[in-house]
């Protein structure tokens, strides 16, 4: 067997694992897609199931940073979404929360004592179909009459 063929079939048959790592990006827009935050999830090895997570949070042209969060599986727990204030929302996964900022442009670990969250739902990062979404909090329509 030539070399070149024999490449060919050692691709071909890396491919079906190759496939099994994850490198996901989805966002949560906030005001059109200059604001954002962002859930970005990587497996660099298959054999792994680790997978690397970082936030972004976007306000561009003012704010623009990627921050490390604690690492996920590849079975991925829900990050829920809560507004905490003017351009700030809370993440929770599992038991770990996060506080995001566009305002001053950063994410960082919580210590949410009361475990309770500090505004409304406003979604969540979630697993839909094999592939990383975000999926939005249903709206709460106002009561009719008065």
């Amino acid at each position: 067997m030539s070399f070149p063929r024999l490449r060919c079939v050692a691709l071909l048959a890396l491919a079906p694992l190759l496939a099994a790592c994850e490198n996901s990006a989805v966002a949560y827009s906030i005001e059109g897609k200059e604001h954002a935050l962002t859930l970005l999830r990587e497996q660099p090895y298959f054999w792994s199931d680790e997978v690397t997570q970082y936030i972004v949070a976007a306000r561009l042209p003012q704010c623009q940073k990627k921050v490390r969060i604690h690492p996920g599986r590849t079975a991925m727990t829900d990050i829920e979404v809560f507004d905490a204030g003017y351009q700030m929302w809370a993440l929770h996964q599992g038991a770990r929360w996060y506080l995001a900022s566009t305002e001053t442009c950063q994410v960082q670990d919580w210590d949410n004592a009361g475990d309770a969250p500090p505004g409304a739902l406003v979604g969540r990062f979630r697993l839909r179909d094999g592939v990383s979404a975000f999926e939005a909090a249903p709206t709460v329509a106002p009561a009719a009459g008065g």
